[in-house]
């Protein structure tokens, strides 16, 4: 059994742990409001700018001759995926929802025969996968110093995936993420973007219906990396929210959970002091009784 002075600074203890927790989910939610109000303006871009290129897609007469980006190799032997997750931990099951959702389509692939390719956005995605399929990590990419996710911190990924595209590293690329819902719920998501998946996109709708000026294939040439690099870039608004709302939910629950402990400890606390009290006052009647 446990001391009093053990006991005690045990609950000295669990109660410096519940002060950083109870800060923590604090700064969360100062910080949620903003990230849920940026991952929310990002949908309507990102959707817009799907629909626009299936609009231009349709238009297009020779099939044969359109954007790679946009119709693929041909093959789906070789699968790229990108698995976007947080550079901090203690954010609950954020990261490790998203990694199961990935290791699922890993799996699948492998079935299937085909070839796997990794980059991993976010260090606590790399440290998840690393040990069971390193080998196909072909790159890791961390924006720990960065604050807040920004169009330019995609770039950089959109950028190495038409790098790999163009010298024909991959045919099919698809990236993973977690969108956001509520600060309860957040969804893993898993989104081809090369080559586009029309049945992810919208029907085409009256507001939809352009004339375009030049042809569709030089509008689709300076669009298509674009698009890529937006699908990230929303992907990682859409991250930052589900963290936050995800760190706030845990720190909550590490709050409560510190604070029921620290009620049990006590009550041993004052019980052992107790039982040491009645122990002494017994040794000293019986001293008294003796003489």
């Amino acid at each position: 059994m446990p001391s009093l002075d053990d006991l005690k600074k045990r609950i000295t203890s669990v109660k410096s742990t519940q002060k950083i927790t109870k800060a923590m989910k604090m700064v969360a939610a100062a910080k949620l409001r903003k990230a849920q109000e940026n991952a929310e303006k990002g949908r309507p871009y990102s959707e817009k700018m799907n629909n626009i290129i299936l609009n231009l897609s349709s238009s297009i007469t020779d099939k044969e001759n359109a954007p790679k980006l946009l119709a693929g190799t041909g093959n789906e032997k070789v699968h790229l995926c990108i698995v976007l997750t947080a550079d901090r931990g203690l954010c609950g099951g954020f990261n490790t929802n998203i990694v199961k959702k990935a290791k699922y389509f890993f799996e699948k692939i492998k079935i299937e025969g085909k070839i796997l390719k990794i980059i991993t956005v976010g260090s606590k995605g790399y440290d998840q996968l690393k040990r069971n399929y390193g080998n196909q990590i072909v790159e890791k990419i961390s924006f720990k110093d960065s604050k807040v996710a920004s169009y330019l911190d995609a770039e950089i990924v959109g950028k190495k995936i038409i790098q790999l595209f163009e010298k024909n590293e991959f045919d099919v690329c698809t990236i993973f993420y977690n969108q956001f819902k509520n600060v309860i719920t957040q969804i893993p998501q898993e989104q081809q973007i090369i080559p586009l998946k029309s049945n992810e996109v919208k029907k085409n709708s009256a507001e939809d219906n352009y004339d375009f000026e030049p042809e569709e294939d030089e509008i689709l040439s300076n669009l298509l990396p674009k698009n890529i690099s937006t699908q990230i870039f929303k992907a990682m608004l859409e991250n930052s929210a589900s963290e936050q709302g995800s760190r706030m939910s845990a720190m909550d629950n590490a709050t409560r959970n510190a604070g029921e402990l620290v009620d049990k400890l006590t009550i041993n606390y004052n019980r052992s002091r107790q039982a040491a009290i009645t122990k002494e006052l017994i040794e000293i009647i019986s001293g008294a009784e003796s003489l």
